[in-house]
């Protein structure tokens, strides 16, 4: 993990030779692919079900948005073969006796493998140029996650020849957001050609436990944002996994700029524990930086994919600081929360989002803001509702926060 300091970025316009997305995978509760998840997202589709996979008997909420059965399909062979060597001296192969992994480093390495391989294949990646590609990898933090990033680890070391996991994020919600930051970073400042960055998390009896038990799961098993009568979230399965390459790089090798990041801000309000400061202070210095560094307007910015948890005071506060920036912009800024659809994946649900958000542009769709039963007096957007929006805005926000104040925003501009 040494070599790998991202400091702050540079502080100007970075210009059409700014990073690049050049790759996409993703699994989510909508299927394979980018394009099911995009579908999904524009139409509204939500796709939350009863939790079958652990006992949710007793507990006040029984919904999540859950992989679709078989997905993933089955262990990746290059992962079974490699994970004795992989793996520490107390661990076993999983199909041999005495398994001694946790039991959800498995299918959560398997899933964001099957993401990382879509993404590396519509990025086009050699074995010589994935021999040197930095992976930058966003998990919860937990019992599972040394022997899930090993496993990972060997997995694309066996596959595309890369040297390994680079470095691990654990930082909550903004985890996966923070890493995308971080890959720009890199890759703006000529230390890396490319960075893949990939996160996973799937919904585990443990984490639903706790976010049941702290009142935070929508009690009517919906995920409203910004709508009245909201009552919390839904958890939502999701891997996910995106190559962030130099334009020049991308050129050179022929390679489809899918998006471009145009910017990228992160900031920290540091008020409670778990509660938002009620201003959304931070998520707005989050949006400044990211214009400022993409030297951009507030008014050139044409969506917004919103963090919209489904929180009443989450919601209320990000649109606090959405109006904060974008002034009277924000009564024609079209704003949505894809977490209406898919859940949120936690660590992983900023990578979900900005895909999300690439899918958007690309099919000139604005997603839906589903779960709508009406209009909040203190929250005031463009939501997007009954169906999606035509519109091919040049640039848009995917906006996360996380528990202790961390807020991010990325910033893409169309490819």
């Amino acid at each position: 993990m040494s070599g790998l300091a991202t400091g702050a970025g540079p502080p100007g316009p970075l210009g059409r030779a700014g990073p690049v997305v050049t790759g996409v995978g993703v699994l989510s509760a909508a299927g394979r692919g980018l394009t099911a998840l995009t579908a999904a997202a524009v139409h509204g589709k939500a796709a939350f079900g009863p939790v079958t996979r652990f006992d949710v008997t007793g507990r006040r909420t029984t919904r999540a948005a859950l992989l679709p059965d078989g997905l993933p399909d089955a262990l990746p062979d290059a992962l079974r073969d490699a994970l004795p060597d992989a793996l520490p001296a107390d661990t076993a192969r999983p199909d041999g006796p005495g398994i001694a992994l946790p039991a959800r480093t498995v299918p959560a390495a398997g899933a964001v493998l099957d993401a990382i391989g879509q993404a590396c294949r519509q990025a086009g990646l050699t074995a010589a140029e994935g021999a040197a590609l930095p992976v930058l990898l966003a998990l919860h933090s937990d019992e599972s996650t040394r022997a899930t990033a090993d496993a990972v680890a060997a997995g694309v070391r066996a596959d595309w020849g890369a040297p390994g996991v680079t470095r691990v994020y654990t930082g909550a919600c903004v985890a996966a957001a923070t890493a995308v930051a971080d890959a720009a970073v890199l890759v703006a400042t000529g230390r890396h050609e490319r960075v893949l960055v990939a996160a996973v998390h799937l919904v585990g009896p443990g984490v639903f436990a706790v976010f049941d038990a702290g009142r935070a799961l929508a009690r009517d098993g919906e995920l409203r944002p910004f709508s009245t009568g909201r009552s919390g979230t839904l958890l939502g399965d999701a891997a996910a996994a995106v190559v962030v390459e130099a334009a020049p790089a991308a050129d050179r090798r022929g390679a489809t700029a899918l998006a471009r990041l145009a910017g990228w801000g992160r900031a920290g309000d540091a008020h409670h524990v778990c509660r938002p400061e009620p201003e959304g202070t931070g998520v707005a210095r989050a949006v400044e930086a990211a214009l400022a560094r993409a030297g951009l307007a507030p008014a050139e910015i044409g969506y917004v994919n919103a963090n919209g948890t489904g929180s009443t005071l989450s919601d209320r506060a990000e649109a606090r600081a959405l109006r904060r920036v974008f002034g009277p912009h924000t009564d024609r800024l079209p704003v949505s929360s894809s977490k209406s659809v898919h859940g949120h994946a936690l660590e992983a649900s900023a990578l979900l989002e900005l895909a999300v958000t690439i899918g958007a542009l690309a099919s000139g769709l604005l997603p839906v803001n589903a779960g709508w039963l009406g209009p909040d007096p203190d929250v005031g957007l463009d939501l997007v509702l009954d169906g999606p929006r035509a519109a091919r805005p040049a640039y848009a926000l995917s906006l996360n926060s996380a528990f202790g104040g961390a807020n991010t925003a990325l910033l893409l501009a169309s490819g």
